[in-house]
């Protein structure tokens, strides 16, 4: 009980200088709790949304991922109703029409589609959909030209009733009048839903009277949905058609196989989150052993006369842990009810990027506040370990000392050498991952290469301490005169601390370089692949990734001023090699001016062979795997066609990372093997302007366009353009993740540097006292974090660079060759490390600029 009191008196006693340790665990914690309680909302979400609009037995086709990209969703007959309504205990059945392969336009062809990325569908208006939604304002469509649009979408873009709108459907455009707006009873997924009557959803999305996408059956009182499955299963199976056509579910089984799909999705964000969270938590945990470190050497006189008057090791031991257990606890409390207001802004987040969730369905599962007492405690616990231990060792002669330590001015020799080891081993590890000829085998190479190089420099520190801290001092400090000299002696005072400081900084920029340098070198790469193999001046494609409609098609062919177009879609096939294995592959099917829009290399052969009558091409790593040689003929199934021999006539070289892997064949090849109305769409089309027509090209190719708002004409630089947009917007996302773990390592900074304040108390009065003034002081104090964060911010960009220039050498494994150091990021963050060090220094500087000098002097 002793112990415990002594434990609780030191705590409320030091709560200042444990605060920062407490924000620390505060953030951490709530990252974790945060993640954990945003995707339990979004999963019990998604849960309700599923249940509410479940039948309780679904009869839809049966998905093949073979399937042609016709773009026309795969349908049943409509005849299947009638057999359907005759199976024991099916009370009703409700045929659906679902489609999102369209875009709707409202005024001057502006897209209603969510700028999320989330689909726009186009469903048929029945009694099921009252089950999650319910109109609102207007009525139910009828007829081909009525339609209802959802509440969120109407609201974003300002339609209402009365609104004319334009759909562009693969079957054909067409125009619709919004009749009503439907809002939902649960939540809106992010997507634009448009409503139509039954038979106008058939016709024009469908392109059939006589199909439908499902049919939803409703149970008879007293039959159970797996007993309808049982018979509706039979049924379908007794057919000509046999059941393999059809997929059949219980309401129960549509709502997991939804939460699969939503579910994966949902799994990777929250293990990504978490993933951040870790290195927040890992850097806080530097933070903890500073400031448990440094309490302990403040402590050393008071630790000795509990010694002396007669407490046990253990009992000190028991103490500090005690100390560390209510830091945990306090800080992990906060934390977690920080994470439910994370989670509740990540809801916000949603809400403004379409995606509406009720607060109402908030979920706070039971293990989340476990979870977050168990990490910030057992994390606090860990860090104090070894401060903790090292109190036991404190003799009872220490009473005797004066207060603190004596500076540490060498590290351990057996941790110096230690360091330097697993430095080595890291290096090695790096140096045989950039060499490795298999991308599998380097990528686990720089995993290893990446823990030990870390781990290395983190145990190393101190004793890099001392030297970087010299460089930067001569370079940075010297113009500042005898304070210079003061701050660099006393970040040299203590290299341990110093190190450690600068560690938790290191590890969030290591991660910053090395991200900079892979996303620079994506983007130089791909730029330097246009700029060497892409021949045709113009990318058109749609943005939503979807193939263009042969109506879309159409228009972008009939622009002027251009020389020839190159029409390139996907053919899915099944390939019988020499070897005898049969794979899966999709086939890139274009026209012969394929060649000159999109150089590619060959190894052997001719590509221009390729477009002939039962021509193909393979890539050079394919053949060598499965033995093919120049001039074989391999059997090619295509999906919903017939089988062809086809004669490799060229291949490819795997130099490359545009179309890397790729197989070609002609358009006009792939016709042959397909009907028409299973002959894929349009994936893009190249174009490559008449001589000296370049502007007008491009003027009549986006007038083509005008009225499909998904379709964008680019040139390479657009396109690079693109590349470049969408690399930046992943790594500012990463960034800001990061964020958290860079804001957790310069509390460390500030707190180190207040700690280190109280420490040195005697000595601020005494240097006071013989002249240095108080803006000197604060002056010294300020240097003295500029030198920690810069030196963190060499070690951690230096080694972030070495991870980074490791990952570009696997990356030209796959055809990203070119290796681009981010100059002006790295140099931007190194820069803003000094501000961030004189930012962190602001409050522990005013403190001793204040401190009173006799009293200082007095300290003890």
């Amino acid at each position: 009980m002793t112990v415990l009191k002594t434990s609780m008196r030191n705590f409320v006693a030091h709560k200042g200088r444990m605060a920062l340790s407490a924000v620390a665990v505060l953030l951490s914690v709530a990252f974790v709790c945060g993640t954990l309680v945003f995707t339990d909302t979004m999963n019990a979400t998604f849960d309700k949304l599923f249940a509410n609009t479940a039948s309780d037995v679904s009869v839809s086709p049966k998905k093949d991922d073979d399937a042609q990209q016709t773009g026309k969703p795969q349908a049943l007959p409509a005849a299947l109703r009638a057999k359907l309504a005759k199976v024991d205990g099916v009370a009703k059945v409700e045929p659906h029409v679902t489609s999102m392969q369209l875009t709707v336009v409202k005024g001057k062809n502006k897209s209603l589609s969510p700028a999320s990325g989330a689909p726009t569908v186009g469903t048929n208006w029945d009694d099921s959909q009252r089950k999650s939604v319910e109109i609102t304002s207007g009525h139910a469509p009828h007829g081909a030209a009525e339609a209802v649009l959802d509440a969120d979408t109407a609201a974003k873009h300002g339609v209402k009733t009365g609104d004319e709108l334009r759909v562009l459907a693969v079957p054909g455009d067409f125009t619709v009048r919004v009749v009503g707006i439907a809002t939902f009873k649960t939540t809106n997924p992010g997507a634009a839903l448009l409503y139509f009557d039954t038979a106008t959803a058939q016709a024009k999305l469908l392109g059939s009277a006589d199909a439908f996408s499902s049919y939803g059956l409703t149970a008879a009182s007293g039959v159970s949905n797996e007993q309808l499955k049982e018979r509706v299963t039979a049924v379908l199976g007794s057919s000509a058609d046999g059941s393999d056509e059809y997929t059949v579910r219980t309401a129960a089984e549509s709502k997991e196989e939804n939460k699969k799909d939503v579910g994966s999705f949902l799994d990777v964000m929250k293990y990504a989150l978490l993933g951040f969270a870790g290195i927040a938590v890992l850097v806080g945990i530097f933070l903890i052993v500073n400031t448990f470190s440094m309490l302990v050497a403040q402590r050393t006189r008071e630790i000795g006369l509990m010694r002396a008057i007669g407490s046990s090791r253990r009992q000190i031991l028991r103490s500090v842990l005690v100390e560390a257990v209510l830091l945990g606890l306090v800080g992990s409390v906060l934390g977690i009810g920080g994470g439910i207001a994370l989670a509740v802004g990540l809801m916000e987040l949603m809400g403004s990027m379409g995606m509406k969730l009720d607060m109402g369905e908030l979920t706070i599962k039971a293990a989340t506040p476990v979870v977050g007492l168990a990490i910030g405690v057992l994390v606090t616990l860990l860090a104090a370990l070894l401060p903790a231990v090292k109190a036991t060792r404190i003799s009872p002669m220490s009473a005797l000392r004066d207060a603190g330590t004596p500076a540490d001015g060498k590290a351990g020799k057996v941790r110096a050498t230690i360091g330097v080891l697993l430095t080595a081993l890291g290096g090695l590890a790096l140096v045989a991952a950039a060499k490795a000829d298999d991308a599998k085998a380097g990528s686990g190479m720089l995993g290893l290469g990446v823990f030990l190089s870390l781990v290395g420099f983190i145990v190393v520190g101190p004793l890099l301490a001392g030297f970087v801290v010299r460089v930067i001092s001569a370079v940075v400090l010297r113009a500042f005169g005898p304070v210079g000299r003061l701050a660099e002696r006393n970040a040299l005072r203590n290299p341990r601390r110093t190190g450690a400081t600068a560690s938790a900084l290191m590890i969030g920029l290591a991660l910053v370089a090395a991200l900079s340098v892979v996303g620079s070198s994506m983007v130089a790469s791909a730029t330097d692949q246009l700029d060497k193999s892409v021949g045709a001046d113009f990318i058109i494609q749609n943005e939503n990734g979807q193939p263009l409609s042969p109506a879309q098609s159409k228009a972008v062919r009939s622009a002027g001023d251009v020389a020839h177009f190159t029409r390139i879609t996907t053919v899915n096939a099944k390939l019988t090699l020499p070897d005898g294995k049969t794979v899966k592959q999709g086939l890139n099917a274009s026209e012969s001016t394929y060649g000159e829009d999109l150089i590619t290399e060959t190894v052997q052969g001719k590509f221009a062979d390729v477009w002939g009558k039962d021509a193909m091409s393979v890539p050079e790593g394919f053949a060598k795997d499965h033995g093919i040689k120049l001039g074989d003929e391999l059997t090619v199934a295509m999906a919903d066609g017939r089988t062809a021999g086809l004669r490799v006539k060229a291949i490819t070289s795997d130099d490359t990372s545009i179309n890397k892997g790729g197989m070609f064949l002609a358009l006009d090849t792939a016709r042959q093997y397909l009907p028409a109305d299973k002959m894929p769409l349009d994936m893009l089309v190249l174009a490559k302007a008449s001589d000296g027509r370049t502007k007008e090209a491009a003027a009549a190719l986006k007038a083509s366009v005008e009225q499909y708002p998904q379709i964008k004409v680019r040139d390479q630089s657009d396109y690079k353009k693109l590349i470049q947009d969408q690399v930046g917007q992943l790594l500012n996302m990463i960034y800001g993740l990061l964020a958290l773990a860079i804001i957790v390592a310069v509390l460390g900074v500030v707190n180190t540097l207040a700690l280190s304040v109280v420490e040195r108390t005697r000595e601020i009065g005494l240097l006071r006292a013989i002249g240095l003034s108080r803006r000197q002081m604060r002056r010294m104090i300020r240097l003295e974090s500029v030198v920690i964060a810069l030196f963190g911010a060499l070690l951690g960009l230096g080694l972030g660079m070495a991870w980074g220039t490791t990952s570009q050498k696997l990356l030209a494994l796959q055809g990203l060759g070119v290796l681009d150091i981010p100059w002006p990021t790295i140099t931007a963050v190194f820069l803003g490390s000094a501000v961030v060090g004189l930012l962190a220094a602001l409050v522990p500087a005013f403190r001793a600029g204040r401190m009173n000098v006799l009293n200082a002097i007095a300290t003890d």
